[in-house]
């Protein structure tokens, strides 16, 4: 691994958090999509876990083992020139120290950012203490530190998606955390959800730092999400959903009707797919 080049990736990395236009990523889960999604011109690239297990036989929610993980994500930083951000979901750990393994092991594939959820896998609809979250924030920032590398954190705050506490109770619920998070080290923080406009532009006011918003929303645009303040969009799944809906539509289509208008709508040239690695 060229840490170098990886201290600046990440470097890079972070400051798209700050400049504009707005950070926008589309989430990839393997080589190839990954490949697509530089060659189209952004200038980083996420992972989404449902789409990596997805593509590896597997639901979500950490049912792949980190060595599936820490495999897929070596492939990814092995085609790719820009910055690479994992999901690691809860980190693969029942403690610090056992995510710390993940993250190490994680930023040994050249991989320059994580995304780090404060929900419990082993707890349906439960979220980890906040004096937890904040120690292992804390832990994962020092581990960076020691290893030279500027990591970009990104701090999942899961109240909204999980519906924790009453409706009324879950803004303020939801930036104190973020700003717990940032004040212990992350760099972004991610308040997961399919939110209202209203409900975003009072998150960018209250929280004390970059803010990451679940896109793909008809409602609410780049544009729109851009002038709200908002700092890094990610699609999650979406991206995934899309191609193997359209994998469906061709499927029937062949079935169906035995035409193939679906087949070649979009679809690479071939000396697109030859190249794709070259």
């Amino acid at each position: 691994m060229n840490y170098q080049k990886q201290q600046e990736r990440a470097t890079q990395f972070r400051q798209l958090h700050h400049d504009a236009p707005l950070l926008v990523l589309p989430n990839v889960w393997d080589a190839a999509s990954a490949r697509i999604i530089e060659q189209a011109g952004f200038p980083a690239i996420a992972t989404t876990s449902s789409g990596v297990a997805t593509a590896l036989g597997y639901s979500d929610g950490q049912h792949i083992s980190r060595g599936m993980l820490i495999e897929a994500l070596a492939r990814i930083t092995r085609v790719v020139d820009c910055p690479v951000t994992a999901d690691i979901e809860a980190g693969y750990g029942n403690s610090i120290d056992e995510v710390l393994q993940t993250v190490k092991a994680v930023i040994e594939t050249g991989v320059v950012g994580i995304n780090i959820e404060d929900s419990l896998k082993h707890q349906e609809n439960t979220l980890a203490d906040i004096t937890y979250q904040v120690e292992l924030i804390q832990a994962l920032r020092e581990l960076a530190n020691s290893l030279g590398v500027p990591f970009v954190i990104n701090a999942r705050v899961d109240v909204f998606l999980l519906a924790i506490g009453e409706p009324e109770s879950r803004f303020e619920h939801a930036v104190q955390r973020a700003n717990a998070y940032l004040q212990a080290g992350a760099d972004c923080v991610y308040p997961i959800g399919f939110l209202e406009r209203s409900t975003i532009a009072d998150l960018v006011g209250a929280i004390d730092g970059p803010i990451n918003i679940l896109g793909s929303s008809p409602d609410l645009p780049l544009p729109v999400l851009a002038q709200l303040g908002v700092a890094r969009v990610s699609l999650a799944g979406r991206l995934m959903l899309s191609i193997l809906g359209h994998m469906r539509t061709i499927a029937r289509e062949l079935l169906e009707h035995g035409t193939y208008e679906s087949l070649h709508a979009e679809a690479l040239s071939g000396t697109e797919f030859k190249t794709l690695f070259s």
